[in-house]
């Protein structure tokens, strides 16, 4: 532990924390103004709260801004490179057209009206309970938003977390910054030879169980996973279920990418288990499930008792979101809700068809330079096995996934995630032979990154 003051180090276009004291500062302020021209100690009051410390770190942050220094073809961070659907921008067209100036104000807090009747419309036949728009619905900004929510409005100091790996990067620091403790249970390769299947990445019972206790307060799912792609199965929720009713803990089911699933896999909102819809909040995005991930919209589904306190928590956060973003996710998803019936022209269902020729074809693309690719069954990213490729070490202590992709950024201009991220420190040598490869993309971008690849690889043999 550190035994002397933090400061803050006031820096042109932004603050640097954590500086040790006594450091001296000579950034000019916007006016060109010297902020201090001198040494200063500053009081340990002057800091930021201890529960944020360690999750300074943020993965998007480093390696979004690698490639864009590096100018490199970006198969990395999950978003699209193409418009969501012509009536989803239409909707959001109209809203900032529209002659309700309400529009243009604040909305009710915790959703806006049409969004949560809309919500609850769309996941009262998924879950199999009747919804009720205002109690059992909370928006916030992104999954994200919501998760955070959840997290800080059910978890208590003390309690314990379990979190399924490889998980979303921003469980962990939730987890920590609202004084819970978190354990962790892998899922594991039965299979590592070979074409492989997200679906070969099986929970042990055993280990699984031996993570809870009785201060175990809730358990995070991410279904299907990121990065791995893992859609699962009905026993596989079961088994969760089991667990989280044995030792009376809520779940908390990270479902953004719920529609994308591929060949006859089928996801499973373990809501809809027996006993689980009192213990579960699932999380949804509007990002994910239109392709507008910078329209920054998710929400939480559930029972009222476990909704309330995040909608508590969000009034005294954000208190609300953008109420034209809102009234048009609310259109589009109404757009789409009656469109069910005919596959071919929902987008719930034809952005997966979409996207499935899209994954065989990164897929194939790996193959074929070598690399195993571990085939998603959900999602839109791929595990991509490198081990055995040889690259120049930088020396660093990172995992190797992490030195493997910042040479790659570096020196292909070929961007992806180090899927170690996703593990907590004693199961990161689960992720660190592979890469993480988004395929929500162009054909010609995917084909773009296969030439770099087998560039590189003839380059390689010569």
């Amino acid at each position: 532990m550190r035994n002397f003051p933090l400061i803050l180090r006031a820096r042109k276009g932004g603050i640097n924390a954590w500086s040790q004291p006594c450091i001296t500062c000579f950034t000019k302020s916007a006016n060109n103004s010297m902020i201090s021209d001198h040494v200063r100690t500053m009081s340990s009051k002057l800091t930021g709260s201890n529960r944020i410390k360690g999750t300074e770190k943020n993965i998007w942050v480093e390696f979004g801004k690698l490639a864009v220094e590096n100018q490199a073809l970006n198969l990395g961070q999950g978003f699209p490179d193409f418009k969501p659907p012509q009536h989803v921008i239409e909707e959001m067209a109209a809203a900032v057209a529209s002659d309700n100036h309400l529009m243009h104000q604040y909305t009710r807090s915790s959703g806006h009206p049409r969004l949560v009747s809309a919500l609850s419309k769309l996941y009262s036949p998924l879950i199999g309970q009747k919804l009720d728009p205002n109690t059992n619905v909370s928006v916030s900004v992104g999954a994200y938003g919501a998760l955070f929510c959840a997290v800080q409005g059910l978890i208590n100091p003390g309690d314990e977390a379990l979190i399924i790996e490889p998980y979303f990067d921003c469980y962990e620091p939730m987890v920590k910054v609202a004084g819970g403790i978190p354990y962790y249970c892998p899922l594991r390769p039965t299979k590592t030879e070979g074409v492989t299947s997200s679906g070969d990445w099986k929970l042990d019972p055993k280990e699984l169980e031996s993570k809870f206790s009785e201060k175990t307060k809730a358990v995070f799912i991410n279904n299907p996973n990121n990065p791995l792609g893992k859609v699962f199965t009905r026993e596989e929720l079961q088994m969760v279920a089991d667990l989280c009713i044995k030792y009376d803990a809520i779940c908390l089911s990270d479902e953004v990418y719920e529609w994308m699933v591929y060949d006859d896999n089928k996801h499973i909102k373990i809501a809809s288990l027996p006993g689980m819809w009192e213990r579960t909040v699932t999380i949804g995005s509007a990002g994910k499930t239109l392709s507008a991930t910078g329209w920054k919209l998710g929400w939480g589904v559930g029972p009222e008792h476990l909704i309330a306190p995040m909608q508590i928590l969000h009034q005294n956060c954000t208190y609300n979101c953008p109420t034209p973003v809102q009234e048009a996710v609310a259109g589009a998803l109404e757009h789409e809700m009656n469109l069910m019936d005919k596959p071919d022209q929902c987008y719930f269902f034809s952005l997966a068809k979409e996207l499935q020729p899209k994954r065989d074809m990164l897929a194939r693309l790996c193959r074929e330079v070598g690399l195993s690719p571990v085939v998603p069954q959900g999602g839109y990213f791929m595990m991509v096995n490198t081990a055995g490729l040889n690259f120049p070490d930088d020396g660093t202590s990172d995992p190797r996934d992490f030195k493997f992709v910042k040479w790659m950024t570096k020196e292909l201009k070929l961007a992806a995630i180090p899927p170690s991220a996703f593990y907590h420190k004693e199961h990161k040598q689960l992720g660190e032979n592979y890469v993480r490869f988004c395929f929500i993309k162009k054909d010609e971008t995917i084909a773009a990154a296969g030439d770099i690849l087998k560039k590189w690889f003839s380059s390689t043999k010569k």
